[in-house]
């Protein structure tokens, strides 16, 4: 039999108070705070975790992850029913890791600490930048002064563990603008830090009015700037956008990179399942309306997709290969149906290239290789 991989469960939040104009997540527009239907979505949540249960085959759920939208604008009232019930209907790790996403435009003190004594404890804040035009320009909700109430109110709920998520490549930006939003956030001593460049995606207002964005050669010396000043900060860069503490990395995004599993519960999430004593990898996602989501049904999983063997070494790659350092050779075996032994020719031409770290017992991307990860994966198509 083959042996299932580490789990964890993602939860989609999709209200937020306005649609960024960037964004391509699964959100909805929702201005009134006090109108949000917390108990109808929490009664969907649990109908939904329950069918979905049997996926958990035993395991322990390493790692829960609450998205969106924007997850801190429900209460830490519907955070404690609901991670209760979830611990009934699942078993938690001794020391699992429970991150929500937070808006510093909709966080406060009193969340913080009801979010912390629900058993969250970490929490990602999307603070994308401090420059208060920049955050116009992004269409975000909240300026630089609410960062810092956000930083105050973590502290006053003892909440230590916290991604700051930093976005560059801004309309307008300079070099200059965007190292001072390193600085800035390098001054509240995140454990974590989230950096990547803005990019323009399908079906979102950017994509249909784009913004003037810097030249290829201001993006290019921001990264390479930053990326420096990031590690002479002491913070690691384990993945392609993500920095961390030792020990701090986000372990959630770390079981989708070595490709593991997750239950997807809430409107739009996605799962990714190992299937046992079976060759393939099930896909599905849940409805993405979420009234429709709401709505008393039997069954909410829809778009099954089987995963079959001759896609899941690509599928390995795209993740596991964003990781820097990579990971050990054995995984790939354990993580999928496949015999590392048939990727070899590729393997070695791609160490030969220099693309690939050259050891045995190890899948790593070279520094070079790192600069074409996309060029790499197509390898493996």
């Amino acid at each position: 039999m083959h042996s299932l991989p580490p789990l964890s469960l993602y939860i989609h939040l999709p209200w937020c108070v306005k649609k960024c104009p960037y964004c391509d997540f699964n959100s909805h527009a929702f201005r009134n705070q006090q109108d949000l239907p917390e108990q109808a979505y929490l009664v969907s949540l649990l109908k939904d975790a329950r069918l979905d249960a049997y996926y958990a085959q035993g395991r322990e759920v390493q790692s829960i992850f609450f998205g969106g939208g924007t997850p801190s604008l429900l209460s830490g009232e519907f955070y404690q029913a609901l991670l209760d019930a979830l611990a009934e209907i699942y078993t938690f790790a001794h020391d699992i890791e429970i991150t929500l996403e937070a808006n510093p435009g909709a966080s406060d003190a009193a969340y913080f600490k009801a979010y912390h004594k629900a058993g969250i404890n970490r929490i990602s804040l999307g603070v994308q930048s401090f420059n208060d035009a920049h955050l116009q320009a992004l269409g975000r909700i909240h300026r630089s002064e609410h960062v810092y109430r956000a930083i105050d109110a973590l502290s006053a709920a003892n909440i230590d563990n916290f991604n700051i998520d930093l976005m560059h490549g801004l309309p307008n930006q300079t070099l200059d603008d965007a190292m001072s939003d390193l600085n800035k956030a390098f001054a509240l001593k995140p454990m974590h830090l989230s950096w990547y460049q803005l990019t323009i995606e399908p079906n979102t207002e950017f994509f249909s009015a784009p913004p003037v964005l810097p030249e290829d050669e201001t993006l290019w010396g921001i990264v390479e700037q930053g990326i420096a000043q990031i590690e002479a900060q002491g913070y690691q860069q384990y993945e392609v956008s993500a920095y961390a503490v030792a020990g701090r990395e986000a372990r959630h995004n770390l079981n989708y990179w070595k490709f593991g599993d997750y239950i997807g519960l809430g409107a739009g999430a996605h799962s990714k399942l190992t299937i046992a004593d079976s060759k393939h990898i099930l896909r599905y996602r849940k409805s993405r309306m979420p009234d429709a989501y709401m709505a008393d049904r039997v069954q909410y999983r829809i778009g099954d997709e089987l995963v079959h063997l001759d896609a899941q070494p690509f599928e390995f790659m795209m993740n596991a290969l964003r990781l820097k350092n990579g990971v050990e050779s054995a995984l790939f075996e354990a993580r999928t149906y496949f015999k590392l032994s048939a990727l070899a020719p590729t393997l070695a031409q791609l160490k030969k290239e220099g693309l690939l770290v050259d050891r045995a017992n190890q899948i790593q991307l070279s520094d070079k290789g790192f600069l074409f990860l996309n060029s790499v994966l197509e390898r493996f198509l």
